[in-house]
């Protein structure tokens, strides 16, 4: 247990959850006010595809030194920059007009996030003991799914009412709200978890030395996977359908909202089954629900696939996180825990460039059908695992 734990720890990370939600609100809100003004101004599936990977390209190339940082300073610095990154990516659009400010704020706002949420991820492992990790991670999980619910509904729902330019001002306020929680520095958050110029043995490698830390990020790829196509897709997809983007702001709210239940869930679930069953399940759900995603063609049938498709994704990331804190060496978990950003940042730079051009060339319902296949295929295979 770290200096941090109890009493202490437990305000903390109480604490904690509501700034995650602000963060990633502006996070899930921004992708959708982005997505569709991009749409509105002309941009083929391909151009949104590029927009939307942009989301991630710094932090797939920065997350592992961002990790390692968080292990030398503590969680405060990394959190406090990100939002403050966070922040300033929401406003470019207001600042300047055009498609150039749309993939300066994609880039900011992806970036700024993942600084914030390497260290806040480090943080919730850091407050408590070793018991407590999957619970920690589940609440911190249960935060984002709330605001992954908020931000597509309320940009959505901005956007058909106020426009573009306003929903893109009201995203831009919210980072203030961590940010002036973070400077009064209040609270307990976890330090230096190594001391000061530890080297990090190995590097990369020796991590990936570890059997099951491989095992934790090849199954989160998997889910980065599923988890992307959703969120870049859904918009075009719905687009296409003619639906508002209030509608589609509700499709994506379905999804965070499975993904609250299942979480809220989670601690039931790990005391009933290994967590090579649950994430095996899960995968066969996901790719279940991407064979039926290009039959849906309204909002009735789009509420209820998204709301299953998020039920099966959304066990991924706690059961996971609890594995690499678990497994990970000692002062070393802002490391892994960087590997796993910078893997899920690979994913969604790559899935929505590779799938965008492969959905402007022969339509959506093959990239659904091959992203189901690949799920499901892994689902299969996690599940033989786990028997064996």
């Amino acid at each position: 247990m770290s200096a941090a734990a109890g009493t202490d720890g437990r305000r903390t990370l109480v604490a904690l959850i509501p700034l995650g939600i602000a963060n990633h609100a502006v996070l899930a809100g921004n992708r959708v006010t982005v997505s569709l003004d991009a749409i509105a101004r002309g941009a083929s599936p391909f151009t949104v595809g590029v927009l939307m990977s942009l989301y991630a390209l710094f932090p797939m190339l920065l997350a592992i030194s961002a990790g390692r940082i968080t292990d030398r300073l503590g969680a405060r610095r990394p959190m406090l920059l990100g939002t403050v990154a966070i922040g300033i990516g929401a406003l470019l659009p207001l600042v300047v007009a055009g498609m150039p400010a749309l993939y300066a704020s994609a880039s900011m706002v992806g970036v700024g996030f993942m600084a914030f949420q390497v260290a806040a991820q480090n943080a919730a492992g850091e407050l408590g003991a070793p018991a407590q990790r999957a619970r920690n991670f589940s609440l911190l999980a249960m935060g984002f799914s709330i605001s992954g619910f908020a931000g597509p509904l309320a940009a959505g729902l901005a956007i058909d009412h106020l426009g573009f330019t306003a929903t893109f001002a009201l995203l831009a306020v919210v980072p203030f709200i961590p940010l002036v929680v973070l400077l009064r520095g209040h609270l307990a958050l976890p330090g230096p978890v190594a001391p000061k110029g530890t080297p990090h043995h190995g590097g990369i490698r020796a991590l990936m030395r570890h059997r099951m830390l491989r095992r934790a990020l090849l199954l989160n790829a998997f889910f980065a996977v599923g988890w992307d196509l959703h969120s870049v897709f859904v918009p075009i997809y719905g687009a296409r359908l003619g639906l508002s983007a209030s509608a589609i702001g509700l499709v994506l709210a379905a999804f965070a909202a499975a993904t609250f239940v299942v979480r809220l869930l989670m601690p039931a679930l790990a005391v009933r089954a290994a967590e090579h069953r649950i994430l095996a399940g899960a995968l066969l759900g996901a790719g279940a629900a991407y064979l039926a995603y290009p039959f849906a063609g309204s909002l009735a049938t789009l509420l209820p696939l998204s709301f299953g498709l998020g039920l099966a994704l959304g066990t991924g990331q706690p059961m996971i996180m609890a594995l690499l804190h678990t497994h990970a060496p000692p002062g070393r978990m802002g490391e892994a825990g960087g590997v796993r950003m910078s893997l899920i940042n690979s994913m969604s730079f790559a899935v929505p460039i590779a799938f965008g051009a492969v959905g402007a060339a022969v339509g959506l319902a093959p990239v659904f059908w091959t992203v189901g296949a690949c799920l499901a295929a892994a689902g299969v295979a996690a599940r033989r695992e786990a028997r064996a």
